[in-house]
């Protein structure tokens, strides 16, 4: 798979505030001039984003994890071939909300799956994709459901999966940080949004 634009994504557990970072980066770069195709997981396209309504639908409790895996992983083939790819191939930069590292958290860490059996899987319905940067916006789950509570939100099907379900994706991103160091640059979630932007703009030019 060749490709010539920069892929980057944001990663972190439900209420860190990265789709917060995800708006404020897009933002920056339509002030600097700098063309780029935001996006999000599931989701981005008509078909993709059909899977999600049911992925996250509260009221679809009868979902199996793997059957939940499932859908994910053909969200994302569709995704990618139909909307990332083709981008990338252009020369654009592409700006994520999540990617192939929530499937391994959420599903590996949290569903407790084995990476032997995803491995294999992601790299398929990825294409072999793999991004150039992540951002991972990390913070304890109970400061973050305590923000979601704040903020009235019910949580969807996924959300309301509970604490310990979202520490192990938590200390699974973790731990897929400290394997890929390269690539996933850590940033605490805890600080203001706008000291965070500062840090996320910081790592952008670093590794550039």
């Amino acid at each position: 798979m060749k490709k010539q634009g920069l892929f980057i994504t944001f990663e972190g557990i439900d209420g860190c505030g990265k789709t917060t970072q995800f708006n404020l980066l897009a933002d920056h770069l339509k002030n600097c001039k700098q063309p780029c195709l935001t996006t999000r997981e599931p989701g981005g396209t008509p078909l993709s984003e059909t899977l999600r309504s049911i992925i996250l639908n509260p009221e679809n409790r009868s979902i199996t994890d793997r059957t939940e895996l499932l859908l994910y992983l053909a969200a994302r083939v569709q995704h990618v071939e139909e909307k990332i790819l083709p981008a990338l191939k252009q020369g654009k930069m592409v700006l994520c909300d999540r990617f192939t590292d929530a499937t391994a958290a959420y599903q590996g860490g949290g569903r407790k799956m084995s990476p032997k059996i995803l491995a294999p899987l992601l790299h398929f319905a990825s294409c072999g994709l793999k991004p150039d940067m992540t951002f991972l916006f990390d913070l304890p789950v109970k400061t973050a459901y305590g923000r979601m509570k704040k903020a009235g939100k019910k949580g969807d099907r996924v959300e309301q999966a509970g604490l310990l379900f979202m520490e192990r994706v938590r200390q699974a991103y973790r731990k897929l940080a400290k394997q890929e160091p390269h690539r996933v640059c850590v940033i605490s979630a805890e600080k203001s949004p706008e000291v965070i932007h500062r840090k996320v703009i910081q790592y952008l030019k670093e590794r550039r």
